[in-house]
This record gives C-alpha cells, structure tokens and sequence, in this order.
C-alpha cells in the first residue's frame, strides 16, 4: 500500500521539489501520477528518467491512487481531497484547509510522529513559518516543557510563490532602474523594503499568518496552554525563512545545554560562533532539509528564558521534505503494522 502515488500541484514550484525529493530519497512506487490544472494538463514532465503527460486534477484521477502528495491553494484543496478520500487514497495535505481539522493529524515527523496514527485519509502539512520553528523547539519542550514563545519571522519572497518571487527581481531591478513597477503579490514595494503583514487581518491585530503559528504550534504539541506570540514579517530574500525565536521554559536551560540539546537532535544544524561571524544565514541555508540554528544566548530579561536564531529553506523544510517525510512515515507504518 501507499505506492501507486499521485503528486498534486505537480506543475507549481513545490510540486517540482516533490518531484525531486521522491528521486532523492528513492521513495518506493509502483506507479506514478501527475495531477494539475487544465491550464497545465497536456504538458510534458520528466521523472526518474522518464516523460510523464501531467492530467486534469478531476475525481476520476484518483482511481486506483494509494497515496497523494498535495500542494495547492485552499480552495482547490477544499474540492479535491474529498475526491481523493472517497476514492480511498491518503492526502498528504500542504495547503491550509485541512490543518485545524478535528481528526486530521498535523504533523511534522521529527516533532510528533505518533499522530499519524490518528489519520482518517488526511495528514496535514504546517505552515512553512511553524514547521521550522517547532522543530527548534521539540528538544527544548522535551528537556524543560516551553510555556511561551515570542518569535518574529523574516520571511522570504518565495514563500508567496512564482509572483512573489517575480515581484522582488523585477522590482528590484525597477528600482535600481528608477523605473516604475506594478507589483503582483505584495502591497507594497519588497524592494529594499520590508513588509510587517503576511496574510490578512485574523484577529486582535494579529494577521492569519501569525495565527497559524499559534494554533499550529499548540495542535503539533497538543498542548494548548504554549503561548506563541508572533510578528511576521516579508523581507527583500528570495529563499529561507529566518526567525528570532525566545522560549520560556518551567526551568532554567543553559546556552551549554540548548546547545548540545540542539547539536543531538537529527534534522538540526548548530551554526553559532559570534566572535568568528558564524551564524545561520539564507543565503547559506538554501537547497537543505535541515533546520539551522546559532546565536544561542539566555534572555535577559527572563531568569528561564532562552533566545536563538533560526533559518531555514521555506520551500523544502518548511513544504515539499516535510510532506514526502510524512510520505514516508506512513509507508512505515503499514511496514511495522505488516
């Protein structure tokens, strides 16, 4: 079971790391699938040496599916994945439609792999900004249970997709240019600008970005007692979320011990040596599967607080190696359960 696959949004830019994560990481099929809109079906794609036409994503497409890796807008998640369930495929789900469903596990496998068990042909995916910061926060929340977090994100451009990214190069050329320039994705300008809203207004003037990180990160602990405070922010970097993350935790965690809480944890990098310039950076993150982390220090204002920065690649991480992840897990759970 889980190897007749579907890949969904195969077209988009995390489709097409899906795509290349299942040749990386030589996930098991038996046969493979390629779902998108009308406007991409017909088209040609290559995969694991060999040409494949991409189909109309339609309930028929599901015949014979085990397993189907989405990543789509909302609203076309909303439509499809029915379609799949009924046709009895597993999702694994990238969008946001399915995250705070009751029943439906979110999950990030190196934080709570256990509630996949709880699936009912959904698996949620988080959002990029939360998986990232989770996963720093699981060896923490292991060793002195974290009860509150302030995080600001500076989150990059691709993180809104092939516009966004068009947005910060053709605005940035415009602007060196002094030419005028109509941006797609962003209120305004990106270029040598930053923008403190991501999403529209949720809440208490909180955006739905921001909420996601306090609702996702509460569902992934099952603990809704965490306090998340965050500020999320676009910054001028085509790849890589970046953060600034402070925990509290019930007792005192040393930089010594973080450290080498943070340096055993798989999936984590340490990069953190101030008097040498050495810390976590996008342009150095990019193309990785690891979460990094670096300028490690006690908070002072906080006897039990803790302050560190984190960077990771929004597109992998934080989207398309998190769901084949999942992929995988599941795979390994019908091989245990067998």
């Amino acid at each position: 079971m889980y190897q007749d696959l579907a890949v969904v949004g195969a077209t988009g830019a995390v489709g097409a790391l899906v795509r290349q994560l299942l040749v990386e990481r030589a996930f098991p099929y038996t046969s493979i699938k390629f779902l998108a809109s009308e406007r991409s079906a017909g088209t040609e794609i290559e995969f694991d040496g060999r040409n494949y036409e991409v189909e109309v994503l339609r309930p028929e497409a599901f015949e014979s599916v085990d397993l189907a890796i989405a990543s789509t807008p909302d609203e076309v998640s909303r439509e499809f994945v029915p379609w799949a369930v009924e046709k009895g495929a597993v999702v694994v789900d990238e969008s946001g439609a399915w995250r705070m469903q009751d029943g439906v596990p979110l999950v990030v496998p190196e934080v709570n792999p256990d509630a996949i068990r709880q699936h009912q042909g959904i698996v949620a995916s988080p959002n990029c900004s939360t998986t990232q910061m989770v996963v720093a926060m699981k060896p923490l929340h292991d060793a002195a249970r974290i009860r509150r977090v302030v995080v600001s994100t500076y989150q990059a451009t691709s993180g809104a997709g092939v516009a966004g990214q068009r947005d910060l190069d053709a605005g940035t050329r415009a602007a060196l240019a002094e030419t005028a320039y109509c941006y797609e994705s962003f209120a305004h300008p990106i270029a040598f600008n930053v923008i403190p809203q991501i999403g529209g207004e949720k809440m208490d003037g909180y955006t739905s970005e921001e909420m996601k990180m306090v609702w996702e990160t509460q569902k992934i602990f099952a603990d809704e007692t965490i306090r998340v405070c965050p500020t999320c922010v676009r910054v001028p970097v085509s790849n890589c979320h970046s953060e600034s993350i402070l925990v509290e935790t019930d007792r005192k965690v040393t930089v010594g011990e973080a450290r080498a809480l943070f340096e055993a944890t798989p999936g984590i990098q340490v990069v953190d040596d101030l008097s040498a310039a050495k810390y976590p950076m996008p342009i150095e993150s990019s193309g990785s599967d690891d979460v990094f982390i670096g300028r490690i220090r006690e908070d002072l204002s906080s006897p039990n607080g803790l302050s560190f920065w984190c960077v990771s690649d929004n597109l992998r991480k934080g989207a398309a190696t998190n769901a084949v992840q999942i992929a995988e897990l599941l795979l390994a759970s019908i091989q245990v359960a067998g």
